[in-house]
């Protein structure tokens, strides 16, 4: 969470200034914006890398060193430095930003991080001087250098934030509180591949990344905000070349909005990934071929919608161009044995009829350890959509008999209510939460402690098995009869007869006065 007051002011005042200025499409605006952040830091990285090389008395070759062809003219790399353009008159510095500077960074390619790589169809849309250069100033004054790690990534969470305007965009962001349930529920490791097959802006990779340096960073380090958001986190604990495969290989990202890639990789690069692997590709497509080499899967793909069966990834043994269902089995694919996997989906998948929805549900069961179902509130994505969800949670690999029979297990099923927010549009924060109970009930199932807690449900899997893998918790949650008691018939009888004597008694009244 950003706590800083005046950062927000500035994040706010830069949203004004791009709509004030004309763009007023939130996706294209953050997109502008990222691409300003980036230039800064881009800067103050190369900087930095300069300065330890010295430091090291190594050979350092800068991003700027050297000179482009822009145009058929030989322009120096040094003139393509946010410290240089930044103080350029209006239009020229217009101008120069999208003739030259958008030329650099559209051929860096892999002369540093992968975000680069995602820069080739960038596009410099900011249609006046005037707006740029406030732009500008705001970043300049919000001295992002200066800030660590923390809240460079907290700054551009708050930016991002505002794509909760944009759901006529299509462009839906998981509230951040579950994303963090999730994360904490599947508690990735050091050394671990981490996975997000449509990442968007990245928030569950983001999670993981914060999770695993909160987790071993020491205790008398951490802080925390009001909102329960661990800082400082330094991963103290965490073995140096671990450390380095954190930063650099294990979190991998795809999206087929090459927008949400460019946005995703900001901001992994700004939590504090030097290399995001974060990927354009449709996950779903004939194109993509990766399998079995993640340990932790967190993901919310995109439902409710369908593709083209012509492109539709052969691998697949679900036959729908459903996506919720197709994301499944493909999440299932792509974990090693053993990996574990925390997916929302739609209720739908939970309990639909069709041989696809079963079959998904079977591969869940059957091939899989299905540890457990969070039922969520039907306004945890709203104002933008109203639909009920679950979170799918679940290892790779069967529970087998010595003999190699399926075994029967327990499933836990949790009945969230409340999730710290109003559940209307306007979702506004309320003391009810469930999920500080989720994450402890969760913490307990292991043990297979039978709490008195009624939002919590076990139900084996030879009854699911025997209701059509049916998954949605309404089916095996006990129904509670309360006992009411009723006065004696000769009681009601006898209050029948007095108020047919009352109604009698004022019809009576009436007609007296007719």
């Amino acid at each position: 969470m950003l706590t800083s007051a005046s950062l927000k002011s500035q994040v706010d005042s830069l949203w004004s200034r791009f709509w004030s200025g004309g763009i007023s499409n939130p996706l294209t605006a953050i997109e502008q914006m990222s691409y300003l952040i980036f230039l800064k830091r881009l800067e103050d990285i190369d900087d930095a890398k300069a300065a330890a090389a010295k430091r090291r008395k190594q050979d350092y070759k800068s991003l700027f060193s050297g000179k482009m062809d822009v145009g058929g003219r030989k322009i120096d790399k040094e003139k393509c430095r946010w410290s240089y353009w930044s103080q350029l008159s209006g239009d020229e510095m217009l101008r120069h930003v999208r003739d030259v500077v958008f030329e650099f960074l559209r051929n860096l390619g892999s002369e540093t991080s992968s975000f680069t790589q995602h820069m080739e169809d960038a596009m410099f849309s900011i249609p006046k001087a005037s707006l740029l250069q406030e732009a500008v100033k705001i970043i300049d004054d919000m001295h992002i250098s200066e800030q660590n790690i923390d809240v460079q990534g907290d700054l551009y969470e708050y930016l991002l934030g505002q794509l909760s305007t944009a759901g006529k965009n299509g462009q839906f962001r998981t509230p951040r509180h579950i994303i963090r349930m999730m994360a904490k529920m599947m508690n990735p490791q050091p050394g671990e591949r981490v996975c997000d097959p449509a990442a968007g802006t990245a928030g569950f990779l983001v999670a993981a990344y914060e999770h695993m340096l909160e987790t071993n960073t020491s205790k008398d380090i951490l802080t925390y905000d009001e909102e329960g958001k661990a800082h400082n986190l330094i991963g103290d604990k965490i073995d140096p070349k671990l450390h380095k495969f954190l930063k650099s290989q294990a979190l991998s990202g795809y999206d087929f909005d090459a927008t949400m890639v460019r946005m995703g990789a900001m901001n992994l690069m700004l939590h504090g990934v030097d290399n995001p692997n974060f990927r354009y590709a449709d996950a779903l497509s004939k194109q993509f071929n990766e399998r079995q080499c993640y340990d932790v899967i967190l993901a919310n793909p995109p439902f409710k919608g369908s593709i083209d069966e012509s492109d539709i990834n052969p691998r697949f043994g679900v036959k729908t161009k459903k996506t919720e269902l197709l994301f499944v089995e493909l999440i299932y694919d792509l974990l090693e044995s053993g990996g574990r996997a925390a997916v929302i989906v739609p209720d739908g998948v939970l309990f639909g009829n069709s041989n696809a929805h079963q079959d998904v549900r079977k591969i869940l069961v059957d091939k899989c350890t299905l540890d457990g179902i969070v039922s969520m509130p039907s306004g945890v994505f709203k104002p933008y959509a109203g639909v009920s969800t679950a979170v799918l949670l679940f290892t790779k690999g069967a529970l087998r008999q010595a003999q190699g029979d399926m075994r029967d297990y327990d499933v836990w099923f949790y009945d969230m209510q409340a999730d710290g927010f109003s559940l209307d549009d306007k979702r506004q924060k309320i003391a009810d939460n469930d999920i500080p109970d989720v994450l402890t009930e969760w913490a307990a199932r292991k043990a297979k402690q039978k709490s008195n807690n009624k939002k919590v449900v076990w139900v084996n899997t030879k009854d699911i098995r025997v209701n059509k893998y049916d998954l949605s918790i309404s089916r095996y949650k006990p129904v509670e009869h309360k006992a009411v008691e009723y006065e004696k018939p000769e009681v009601l009888m006898d209050k029948v007869m007095m108020l047919e004597e009352e109604i009698v008694a004022y019809v009576r009244t009436i007609r007296s006065e007719m």
